[in-house]
């Protein structure tokens, strides 16, 4: 009869405890880690970085789980706001790439209608600027921000602020662009043809690659609207006319109809090329590349670098080894035209044979009738950092931005003329060490006066003592002699800054 008792007791302290934790589970308001992926994000979210988190975290997926919208560890220690492919962690869209966050419980991304990325003091790192009710994670990885009065309409969506990728199904419009993740290279659409174009230039940009629509099954009517181009899950990147559905281009990658069932893309990558990918499943496959050569690559070899097809990088000034990544690196600014820059001094010119340029055909220049026209031409022109003379066709191509990687081929009548600025860091240097020597100096000269003046002071104290004590003694005070005419004078520094 004990025991029985005892039992029931038991039963009813676990059944006790039971109910506690359940009511604790159930009123806790501790964030939990189901709530922090959902489907949906309505007005009042809030969310902080969690310290813990090496590369991504999570809180709205898509229906299929493919895709996920979240905060994005940059450098370990700043957060940008990403969409992600969930298989691959890759990273397909980005809300902040200039503007990057800390990765800090300081910083918070919230909706109030828009989505806001803000930091401590109230400040706002980025911004959607719209006034919306909820946002969903489509399954395409279009992340829109969409009224609840109409499940189709949406005040916003990131499918029209791409960054480098454009996946299957997204429209890119003449309003767009694609760069980079070094921000050097960008994509854009003309009338009729796809730019890409690198910002070599502070204060312009060289087209390197332009492809215009080849017109094939349909022609662009001028007035008719814009053009676009979409990534096609049939395996092509196209191009057409707004009010048409048949295609304007077809760019086909190597899936090009092959009934493949996974997810495509292309990327501006950092070397400049248009690359398109395939997810296999457990890989990301190259199905297409606007470059195939990597000579014609804007700049495969750095700056100042020469590129030859068969033998891979080398130098333009046949001195400095290639394989150190860097033949010269130009000093930022986009010309000689500054007003502390000496033209004869400030730069040096070396020429060399059987050079050209990989997108000549995209580049302005002149016909002389003379390599020596063609270089004086470059030389009176502060904008100009080279020419490049055809012996020839008698053509003189100028480049008007820091000397790039060049071609190597066999015609030795291909010749370049090229400028390379000399002594811009180290005359940064200089100034920097002579900035320092006079500021050594100045407080050299404070320090001796600080002592001087402190001799002076326990001078004439022991001089004012001293007469006292000679009054009293009825003594005849000697000569006064002045510390500044004689002892000042004998204190002599000299403190020059190197020229």
């Amino acid at each position: 009869m004990k025991t029985s008792t005892n039992s029931v007791t038991r039963q009813s302290a676990t059944h006790f405890l039971l109910f506690v934790i359940f009511v604790l589970y159930t009123t806790c308001t501790c964030p939990r880690t189901e709530a922090a992926t959902q489907q949906e994000l309505l007005r009042g979210f809030k969310a902080t970085p969690n310290p813990s988190v090496k590369s991504f975290q999570a809180l709205l997926n898509d229906s299929t789980g493919t895709f996920s919208f979240g905060f994005l560890r940059v450098n370990s220690k700043q957060l940008a706001i990403a969409v992600v492919h969930v298989p691959s962690l890759e990273t397909l869209w980005l809300a902040n790439p200039t503007q990057l966050a800390p990765w800090s419980d300081r910083t918070q991304l919230f909706f109030n209608g828009g989505l806001v990325i803000s930091g401590p003091h109230t400040r706002v790192f980025w911004s959607t600027g719209t006034q919306g009710d909820r946002v969903v994670l489509l399954d395409s990885s279009n992340l829109q921000i969409q009224k609840l009065d109409d499940s189709a309409s949406f005040v916003w969506q990131s499918f029209d602020f791409p960054t480098n990728t454009l996946v299957e199904n997204q429209n890119f419009t003449s309003n767009m662009s694609l760069v980079s993740s070094d921000e050097l290279y960008s994509m854009r659409l003309g009338n009729n043809f796809i730019g890409l174009y690198a910002a070599f230039n502070e204060k312009s940009e060289q087209i390197y690659l332009r492809h215009a629509a080849m017109e094939a099954k349909a022609d662009i009517v001028e007035g008719k609207g814009p053009i676009y181009a979409r990534v096609d899950p049939d395996g092509f990147l196209g191009m057409y006319q707004v009010g048409n559905p048949i295609g304007v281009d077809l760019q086909p990658f190597t899936s090009y109809q092959k009934n493949i069932s996974g997810f495509l893309l292309v990327r501006l990558e950092p070397d400049g090329n248009l690359k398109g990918y395939y997810w296999d499943g457990s890989n990301w496959v190259l199905v297409y590349q606007a470059i195939s050569n990597t000579c014609d690559l804007p700049s495969p070899c750095g700056s100042y670098g020469l590129c030859t097809s068969g033998s891979g990088c080398s130098c333009l000034d046949n001195k400095t080894d290639a394989s150190s990544g860097k033949c010269f690196s130009p000093s930022s600014g986009g010309d000689f035209c500054s007003d502390d820059i000496e033209k004869e001094n400030d730069f040096t010119v070396f020429r060399r044979n059987g050079v050209d340029l990989p997108f000549k055909e995209l580049m302005r220049y002149e016909i002389t009738p003379s390599l020596e026209q063609c270089e004086g031409y470059c030389k009176n022109n502060c904008s100009c950092w080279g020419a490049l003379y055809n012996n020839g066709s008698r053509f003189c191509y100028i480049v008007d931005y820091p000397i790039q990687t060049l071609l190597g081929v066999g015609d030795d009548n291909k010749v370049g003329y090229f400028k390379m600025r000399e002594g811009a860091g180290k005359k940064k240097m200089d100034f920097g060490f002579g900035l320092g020597i006079a500021v050594l100096c100045v407080a050299i000269a404070v320090s001796i006066g600080a002592i001087a003046f402190g001799s002076y002071k326990m001078w004439v104290k022991r001089r004012g003592i001293k007469r006292i004590l000679e009054e009293e003694d009825e003594v005849s005070p000697g000569p006064y002699k002045n510390l500044g005419s004689a002892s000042f004078r004998s204190i002599e520094m000299s403190c020059s800054s190197p020229r």
